[in-house]
């Protein structure tokens, strides 16, 4: 921190684990200075080891944070305070010198594409949070890897948090401890500080056990600084600070200034009956199957998926031009309902051992339970709700709460690929933009050029639930899916992924949109989804190897006739599922320049506009 934020107390805690004199010393000097502010009673340094592991998980329990789960091995259950169950992205804020480093300056009203905090406010926001906040607690250091320890794409980071529940966590989502810190010799690292916000002794009773500040919270990025700085919130897009903050808002900056990208997407390899393999990156908004398209069982005959990541995708172009790319997290932090074995059962082949629940409903034989688990209840069990009440189906409320989730290590996961950790990463050569969409948008299309593929990025929009005063679905702007992630402004984000187009030798891969939600007159789904999404794939497989055929359409490009593979599938209606109505288009259309006018203003790129017109030209002549 700033010399200007240090408390003035300098008496330093005890150490129960590792050794201070051992580290860098940037390192130690960040330990330290913040050790001084927060006034924890202990530090330990975590080494990542399963003994360690052991130790923090029996804190827990003593302390009545989680619980075992003694239908699985090696699982627990932490149920939260109400107040603390996702991310906020109200109090989530990035801090640079002018607001126009963070968002565009919209037309009218605040920016949709992040909130910039200025420095003054945040140096007053920061003293008034952390002096003395972990009094009484122990100051956990956490050395941890984004990425395969010693790959030229990974980072690494030092998290500083009092609370064990990110240390257990963080030892599943990262590549965490020692060999971390050997890899960090005299490097660079990204600075994180976390705190629950509740020294001891407490000034009020804790619900469910679980320590957080409410009314405090903040989650502030310092991008000039390499920093995240959150307070008041133990949940884990809050806390985990490896996640969407260091992964997405942190890396997409430093991706920009050393030419790569860091985006919210899912990484799978697929190969076809001849034994031949592609990989694809691909950015879905919440709700629209990505963890079930990561994780995919094909219904093609002879076709294989795997999965490398997903929810967050690293990818840099290599000396041969191939667009290389790694997953930087270690785990998956799934959302929980929903799950099943007919959504997802390479999920459900993950979750039962080595994973940590949060907020999701716990069975009186000792197991887990969520809406959309489609498993009936054993004859005599019972539930206990993520309010660790008793409930029943006429409670008229959830069994666990909507963002429950899951936090598991990904190499339990029975199709992971064999390169998942390669540190040269794997080469992208498909990339696909999706939503849901239950009208007007037809199941696939292929980008016409590369920047063409970046403009059907920046307009997309996915159905979502409103905030609860409006009932009722509506379709919300989400670009390149990132929409809550953008570590710097907008406009210069789309400049840098169209100045990729210009990099010597780039093999570009081409890009897709799909809709795998589309409904008839009925309110009906057009189109089966799940493992017969594999068909879709298929399409873009071949296109790649250029071996299918297409046919242009204002939008794209979209399968010719008979080019998309129904075999043994019935009652699919094509025309509805491929038609491109003039009239919503027009709307759609009208919908983006809006948005573009409105939220990205003067920063919208040129080639951007440039599609725009060509895209309204085309749908005129329909």
């Amino acid at each position: 921190m700033p010399p200007e934020m240090k408390a003035e107390v300098n008496i330093m805690p005890k150490v129960t684990q590792g050794d201070l004199e051992s580290l860098p010393p940037e390192a130690r000097e960040f330990i330290e200075s913040n050790a001084k502010l927060c006034q924890p009673e202990n530090i330990h340094i975590c080494d990542g080891s399963e003994e360690e592991n052991k130790k923090i998980l029996d804190i827990m329990v003593e302390q009545g944070m989680i619980k075992k789960l003694s239908k699985y091995e090696n699982c627990w259950l932490a149920l939260t305070d109400p107040r603390d169950v996702a991310r906020i992205e109200s109090k989530t804020v990035i801090i640079t010198q002018e607001q126009r480093d963070t968002t565009p300056i919209p037309k009218t009203g605040t920016s949709q594409l992040g909130r910039w905090m200025s420095e003054e406010d945040f140096e007053k926001a920061f003293n008034t949070r952390f002096p003395g906040c972990m009094q009484g607690r122990t100051m956990y250091v956490i050395p941890f890897s984004m990425g395969p320890i010693g790959s030229p794409l990974s980072k690494i980071g030092i998290e500083l948090t009092d609370s064990p529940y990110v240390v257990a966590s963080m030892r599943i989502m990262t590549r965490m401890g020692t060999d971390a810190l050997k890899a960090l010799s005299n490097g660079e690292f990204v600075k994180c500080l976390h705190s629950v916000g509740c020294p001891l002794p407490l000034k009020e009773p804790l619900i469910n056990n679980w320590p957080c500040n409410p009314e405090l919270t903040l989650i502030a990025h310092l991008p000039d600084r390499r920093e995240i700085i959150s307070f008041g919130s133990g949940y884990g897009g809050n806390s985990l600070l490896g996640k969407k903050c260091f992964a997405l808002r942190i890396a997409s900056r430093i991706a920009k200034e050393e030419g790569w990208l860091a985006e919210h997407m899912l990484i799978l390899g697929i190969t076809n009956p001849e034994g031949e393999k592609k990989y694809f990156a691909a950015a879905f908004p919440s709700a629209c199957g990505k963890t079930n398209l990561a994780m995919m069982n094909p219904s093609l005959p002879g076709w294989k998926i795997e999965c490398v990541g997903d929810d967050i995708a690293w990818m840099k172009f290599d000396e041969q031009g191939h667009l290389r790319a790694i997953n930087p997290e270690n785990g998956f932090f799934g959302v929980a309902p929903g799950t099943s074995v007919k959504t997802n059962p390479n999920a459900i082949k993950t979750i039962f051992k080595n994973t940590i629940f949060t907020n999701v409903a716990e069975t009186s034989d000792g197991g887990v339970y969520w809406e959309g688990i489609d498993e009936p209840l054993p004859p005599g069990v019972t539930l206990t709700s993520w309010k660790n009440k008793d409930w029943t189906p006429d409670n008229g409320e959830p069994c666990a709460h909507p963002n429950s989730r899951f936090c598991t290590p990904a190499s339990q996961c029975p199709i992971m690929d064999p390169a998942w950790e390669s540190p040269e990463g794997v080469p992208i050569e498909g990339i696909i933009f999706g939503g849901r969409r239950p009208a007007g948008v037809p199941l696939v299309y292929e980008a016409f050029n590369w920047q063409h593929g970046v403009f059907i990025g920046a307009a997309m929009r996915s159905e979502a639930t409103a905030a609860a005063e409006h009932k009722g679905k509506i379709i919300m702007h989400d670009p390149f899916a990132m929409r809550p992630f953008f570590g710097y402004n907008f406009g210069k984000y789309l400049a840098h992924w169209l100045s990729m187009a210009h990099r010597p030798a780039a093999r570009l891969p081409r890009i897709f949109h799909v809709n795998w939600f589309r409904k008839d007159s009925q309110g009906k789904f057009l189109w089966p989804g799940y493992g017969e999404n594999s068909r879709v794939l298929e399409w873009m497989f071949n296109r790649i190897q250029g071996k299918a055929s297409a046919k242009p359409t204002a939008i794209g490009y979209i399968p010719a006739d008979a080019a998309l593979n129904l075999k043994g599938l019935e009652d699919v209606n094509l025309t509805e599922l491929f038609d491109i109505s003039k009239d919503f288009w027009e709307k759609e259309v009208e919908e983006i320049k809006q948005y573009f006018e409105g939220q990205v203003n003067s920063d919208l790129p040129y080639e951007i506009e440039r599609e725009m017109l060509a895209l309204e030209m085309r749908i005129k002549q329909l």
